[in-house]
């Protein structure tokens, strides 16, 4: 069950001290109308805490949302099963990185992996309401079906029954970061200017039906469907890739078919109607969770991953958790995690293991229990399928 710390209500059984801090300033702010919900997987972000539900009337915190608008996950189920899967399928991760470019700052242009097999989907046409540079226009194409790197990946999974799953995490890449940095820069400005003091200057907000406020709701709505359309091109080009690398099933001849697929984001805001108001709700490392709805909760790259059925919870605005959460900062995981553990943890794994020191600060040991998560939050999902990885692949510096 959850529990209720002044205005803030907590889902999680393994949150820090600061964590729970961080999120109380949020919810003391004068247009957060409600409480502020916290998943069982947050932790302390840049702001507002990773991992919170904001309700605000009248206002939204560009922070809140973050630098990755609309990152989220998107999964799709293959009628492939493991018998389907040749012996050597570690080599299909040459192939992952040749179609689906990942790295700080990476696109298209910038890969030397050879040809890039895009997919044929297009970058939805910018209808937002800043003035773009041609570098901006340029970055939008050019990395639109690229990763990305930090804890942005693709995985091939197995379920319970064997089936084959290809799941992945990304956003919406430097067109986002950059547009967001610039609206969060905006409100601190007009924090300044209009001598607002706030308990964390990361909280800076901009007011509704204010220029500020309207050029940011429609960068934002933008930046979530480049984000959205950017997983799908990503998972278009992977398992086209799939089809081709494994053999002709046996006894029929066909190749794999895509059963159907889940695209959610978990960061980034929406009109919403809650307890008796319409209100903007901000998930800020949270997925919506609706009665009914089918959402996408990873664990590590190296524990279980999990598609879920939303309960339609009211308490936590029909929302749940987006992973397990960090337990460790990146310099933290990278001072305190041995080498040899992280790879040891890996077993059983295809991955990147020539790169194991560039990913030590996305170890599993860097985050926490996914199971726990899922049992705190039993009351917000049901889960459907749990996946194991067999294949990962992650964007480096």
């Amino acid at each position: 069950m959850p529990k209720k710390i002044g205005n803030v209500l907590s889902w999680g059984s393994d949150i820090e001290k600061e964590t729970i801090e961080q999120a109380a300033k949020a919810s003391r702010l004068p247009f957060v109308t409600g409480h502020l919900a916290l998943m069982p997987d947050a932790h302390v972000g840049m702001g507002a805490t990773i991992g919170s539900v904001i309700p605000t009337q009248g206002a939204i915190i560009p922070a809140a949302v973050g630098v990755d608008i609309g990152c989220g996950m998107i999964a799709a189920e293959t009628d492939l099963t493991a018998a389907d899967l040749p012996d050597n399928f570690d080599r299909f991760l040459v192939q992952v990185e040749r179609v689906v470019p990942a790295g700080v700052g990476k696109g298209h242009g910038s890969t030397t992996s050879g040809e890039s097999g895009r997919s044929t989907r297009s970058a939805p046409t910018y209808s937002g309401r800043s003035e773009l540079s041609s570098k901006q226009v340029h970055k939008i194409d050019d990395q639109f079906g690229t990763l990305g790197a930090g804890n942005h990946f693709v995985e091939v999974c197995l379920d319970e029954r064997d089936h084959v799953w290809v799941v992945l995490h990304s956003g919406s890449r430097g067109i986002g970061n950059q547009l967001a940095t610039q609206h969060i820069d905006g409100a601190k400005g007009l924090m300044k200017k209009l001598f607002i003091s706030l308990e964390d200057p990361d909280l800076a907000y901009l007011v509704e039906d204010t220029p500020e406020f309207d050029a940011y709701i429609a960068d934002m709505l933008w930046a979530q469907d480049y984000a959205r359309a950017n997983r799908e091109a990503m998972m278009d080009a992977v398992l086209s890739e799939l089809w081709a690398f494994v053999p002709a099933r046996r006894g029929d001849g066909k190749i794999g078919h895509e059963v159907g697929r889940t695209n959610c984001h978990h960061n980034y805001t929406e009109r919403e109607f809650h307890l008796g108001r319409n209100v903007w709700l901000t998930r800020k490392g949270a997925i919506r969770a609706r009665e009914g709805d089918v959402g996408v909760i990873p664990g590590s790259m190296g524990t279980s991953s999990y598609i879920v059925r939303g309960l339609g919870n009211p308490a936590s605005y029909s929302s749940c958790s987006h992973g397990a959460g960090r337990r460790m900062s990146r310099s933290r995981a990278r001072r305190d995690i041995a080498l040899d553990d992280f790879v040891t943890s890996m077993e059983g794994r295809d991955w990147q293991h020539g790169k194991a020191v560039q990913l030590l600060d996305e170890a599993p040991q860097a985050y926490k229990d996914i199971d726990q998560v899922m049992n705190d939050q039993a009351d917000l999902v049901a889960i459907e399928h749990t996946l194991h990885q067999i294949l990962n692949y992650k964007g480096t510096t």
